[in-house]
């Protein structure tokens, strides 16, 4: 790598979309951010922003074929704005890959062998891995000089201990079959842990927070001194919490029980679980703003859609106040946890007695930056901490490429 190659593209591959970021590593800036949505449809869509020079967002509709089609095209609005992929500066290309399994536990360099094992681990991550080595294989192609790493969103919950990790399955099948806690969300998780540290002021290694990732999918970490010692996504991004479109915590037996009495494929229950359960499965909404308008309304179905919401939120943080023993911290981050102030209220009232407690007026201030919402009083610290995972990822990726 040449010395003045300080920049980073973040790649992050849906299986019909293409989020990307241009970072400057040595600057800590952002060069261009951009989405590719709808790829292998006819009104594909391209967004892109070219920080750098303070152009405005422009936009493009039109086919897209797949995406090697929509990397050539980002990389056609890169390079008019001066940032192309073939420019020297380029350091690395980072990859966001959702399943790395137990082999993988840190950043690493994609070779085939590499390439090879995510694939092999397809049946763990259907609905994610495809659209990662999509993605990959793309970005290897126009780059194929270029080092490109994938950082996992596993790695960050790889040090779990076992307890905390096996199903409580028979250990020869679970073992041949690579059943248990992988985790996911691990970059936000990384990234929000270490920062709430930062805004106690206080080193990560001396901290043990609650990180509360609340987007369309969810999920939950006990993270004690920097290190993931539980998470609620388990084998799949379908454990744990209730989500946009995911049930989270379910009994086992509620699928064997769909086969027999209702007749439904495996496949079925599949998409049931996955894609038509969580909020929109009980109120028909899986926008929280949206959710929060109707109970405003007095709609009783979304009143209790966001009460069984919370009342996971509440259970975990129980039950992670246990693990961790000593709380320092609980911080809400992505775009519900974010920005929806009534989910972050209705989350920890109760808990005064743990030590947990939220200001109002501190609670209602709506800002890009991270912050307390806690009241001076309280033990334990409740933070809102946007989180950055792109940046995460840019900054593994280049750290890697320099070693």
């Amino acid at each position: 790598m040449t010395a003045n190659a300080t920049r980073v593209l973040v790649l992050n591959s849906g299986s019909s979309s293409l989020k990307y970021q241009l970072l400057d590593m040595q600057a800590g800036t952002r060069l261009a951010v951009g989405l590719v949505e709808r790829i292998g449809e006819e009104s594909s869509r391209l967004a892109h922003t070219p920080l750098a020079t303070g152009g405005e967002r422009r936009e493009t509709e039109g086919a897209i074929a797949d995406h090697t089609a929509a990397l050539k095209a980002v990389a056609a609005e890169l390079a008019a704005d001066g940032l192309g992929l073939d420019s020297p500066e380029l350091a690395a290309i980072g990859h966001r890959v959702v399943h790395g399994g137990l082999k993988f536990t840190e950043p690493t360099v994609i070779d085939d062998a590499v390439l090879a094992e995510i694939e092999r681990l397809v049946p763990v991550a259907p609905l994610h891995n495809p659209a990662n080595i999509t993605g990959i294989r793309t970005a290897r192609a126009l780059r194929p000089d270029l080092p490109q790493v994938a950082v996992f969103d596993t790695a960050f919950h790889t040090t779990m201990p076992e307890y905390a990790a096996r199903y409580a399955i028979d250990v020869e099948t679970a073992d041949a079959h690579r059943i248990r806690r992988y985790g996911f969300h691990g970059t936000s998780h990384a990234y929000v842990s270490r920062k709430t540290a930062e805004l106690l002021g206080k080193d990560p290694a001396e901290v043990n927070v609650i990180v509360l990732h609340l987007g369309n999918g969810a999920s939950a970490s006990a993270v004690a001194g920097g290190r993931c010692v539980d998470t609620s996504m388990g084998l799949t991004p379908l454990e744990g919490l209730v989500m946009g479109t995911r049930s989270g915590d379910i009994d086992p037996a509620v699928t064997f029980h769909l086969k027999r009495v209702a007749g439904m494929s495996e496949d079925d229950v599949d998409v049931l679980l996955n894609k038509k359960s969580g909020l929109i499965g009980l109120c028909g909404d899986n926008d929280m703003r949206e959710i929060r308008r109707r109970i405003d309304e007095g709609d009783e179905q979304a009143r209790l859609a966001f009460d069984i919401y919370i009342h996971r939120l509440k259970k975990y943080i129980g039950a992670y106040s246990a693990v961790l023993g000593r709380v320092d911290a609980v911080a809400f981050t992505a775009g519900v946890g974010e920005n929806a102030a009534p989910v972050r209220e209705a989350a920890i009232a109760g808990l005064e007695e743990m030590g947990m407690a939220v200001d109002a007026s501190l609670n209602a201030v709506r800002s890009g930056e991270p912050r307390l919402i806690s009241p001076e009083y309280a033990r334990v610290a409740v933070a809102v901490v946007p989180t950055d995972e792109e940046l995460e990822i840019a900054q593994q990726t280049y750290a890697l490429v320099n070693a």
